[in-house]
């Protein structure tokens, strides 16, 4: 971890244990075309905003405890606890409800809002025959568990449920939604416009769709491709897609908690040419797992053009001599990278403005380098359709250090700053799950470290001026904060104020330069 201070050890973080939860597929005739419904997350939601998904969500205690109370409840269904936690979510998200026949009909619209504003209403419903659960029989037929890469992960249990060639249209709780519209959509239509970027889908939703569209391929009939899919129902690996081109394989590696993995990732389309990024497998754990995602590539036809890393640091660097076994590719990385780790020949040197290409299955994706060295020299991001590769900028989870031996202030924030200027579409960081709200994130991140920069002045302009007690007071709002790392950052904000002229240092002081 070349981030921490010298003598600085961190507690581990261990992976997280998945939580269950469970969404619906709802499906429909319309006429003789076969349609899915999904429903599109507002903006201001903080999981997955702008996003399609399909209606659910985690099983709550109160669905053990109504399942445990109630055993003769949904005693037919795969899954009583999640079916329970399906139809609690129905009612709450899109005033769906069992008919009493095996299809849904739209509740109530009291009763809706009542529940959503305390769920343990929802079984007192049912009781009192308000709310009906008869035949009731959704299909199970795939099983998603998020990677390890965040502190808090579910078990995703996907049903099927067909409702014929009914009318029903959902309705969303009025003034405390998380869904703003609906749409029914052909499959095969949904994962087009997902690979034109033209919507967003949660990953564990893209290979279940890419599944259900394979299955068509051989069916053509949506109900006999759910029927065929509900008799082994997927679970398992499944190959992580952030966005179309953009593939993630977290790699299991000694780098700052709370994160306990690296993202790998893989860019370009199976068969076309693909190009691997901070491929930081060193343990034999994670050599295996990139064992077997790069003969998964090579089995696609796939050619692997070039392996970049986006700075030096460790977590982040692989064992070049083990993974030089398991495929053959230049690499490609800044001056300061490269210098830092390999002496390999045909190795290329990427700056500010370089491009490449990815071509593959008649589609063709230019990549953009940019520099950002502020976190540690020779730190680069990848700019494309999809997003920003955005290397140790950023993360979802936790927090970056901008290391005082060799990190950059001043340059940490002008990365953050160019980063939001590209208006990227999502985020993919090298730690923890992508950011599906980059402005936002950024904005916490830019907004964050000006004010520690502001009070660390403020700091020397109230006359303290020793290390210790600079970072003392501007660390007042933080008592909580790591000793060691409050000291090594309220030096990087120094050492920026020093190059942007404001501070001087003298003689084991800090004075305002005036």
């Amino acid at each position: 971890m070349d981030e921490l201070p010298e003598g600085v050890v961190l507690p581990k973080t261990n992976v997280a244990i998945p939580r269950p939860s469970a969404s619906l597929i709802v499906s429909r005739m319309n006429g003789n075309i076969g349609e899915i419904l999904l429903c599109h997350r507002v903006s201001e939601v903080p999981s997955f905003p702008d996003f399609w998904a399909f209606p659910g969500g985690g099983v709550s205690r109160t669905d053990r405890r109504v399942s445990d109370e109630n055993p003769k409840w949904l005693a037919n269904t795969q899954d009583p606890v999640t079916s329970i936690t399906l139809l609690r979510e129905l009612v709450e998200e899109i005033g769906f409800s069992p008919d009493g026949n095996g299809s849904l009909e739209l509740v109530n619209e009291e009763i809706q809002e009542k529940i959503c504003q305390n769920k343990d209403l929802w079984a007192d419903f049912v009781k009192s025959g308000k709310i009906k659960i008869e035949n009731f029989n959704s299909q199970i037929i795939a099983i998603r568990t998020m990677p390890p890469f965040a502190p808090i992960r579910f078990t995703n249990t996907f049903h099927h449920l067909s409702i014929g060639n009914s009318i029903i249209e959902p309705r969303f709780p009025k003034g405390m939604s998380e869904f703003d519209k609906y749409k029914w959509w052909k499959p095969e239509n949904l994962l087009k416009s997902w690979l034109s970027h033209e919507v967003r889908l949660p990953p564990p939703q893209v290979t279940l769709i890419r599944d259900i569209c394979k299955e068509l391929e051989g069916s053509g009939d949506l109900i006999s491709t759910f029927d065929k899919l509900s008799i082994n129902p997927s679970e398992g690996y499944h190959i992580l897609e952030f966005a179309p081109g953009v593939e993630c394989i977290p790699l299991p590696t000694q780098t700052l908690p709370p994160a306990t993995h690296t993202n790998c990732y893989v860019l370009g389309v199976p068969g076309g040419e693909r190009v691997i990024i901070d491929p930081a497998a060193k343990s034999k754990d994670a050599l295996d797992i990139l064992s077997k995602k790069i003969d998964e590539i090579k089995a696609t036809g796939s050619v692997i053009k070039a392996t970049i890393y986006t700075h030096k640091h460790q977590d982040h660097i692989g064992n070049l001599e083990e993974i030089e076994k398991l495929y053959k590719a230049p690499i490609w990385a800044s001056k300061e990278t490269l210098e830092a780790i390999s002496e390999l020949e045909n190795n290329r040197v990427l700056e500010e403005n370089d491009s490449f290409i990815l071509n593959g299955n008649n589609t063709s994706e230019c990549w953009n380098i940019i520099e950002t060295p502020g976190h540690c020299p020779g730190h680069i991001c990848l700019v494309g359709d999809a997003g920003i590769v955005s290397g140790d900028n950023v993360s979802v989870i936790g927090t970056i250090l901008v290391p005082s031996n060799d990190g950059d202030m001043n340059q940490y924030l002008e990365g953050l700053q160019r980063m939001k200027e590209f208006n990227p579409p999502l985020l993919f960081p090298g730690h923890g799950p992508f950011s599906a709200n980059p402005e936002k994130l950024l904005n916490r991140y830019i907004k964050h470290r000006n004010k520690r920069h502001q009070l660390v002045l403020d700091a020397v302009k109230e006359n303290f001026s020793d290390l210790e007690s600079i970072a003392k007071k501007s660390y007042e709002d933080t008592p909580q904060a790591h000793p060691s790392l409050m000291i090594d950052q309220t030096l990087s904000h120094l050492k920026g104020h020093i190059n942007s002229g404001t501070i001087y240092f003298d003689n084991g002081k800090y004075s305002l330069n005036v």
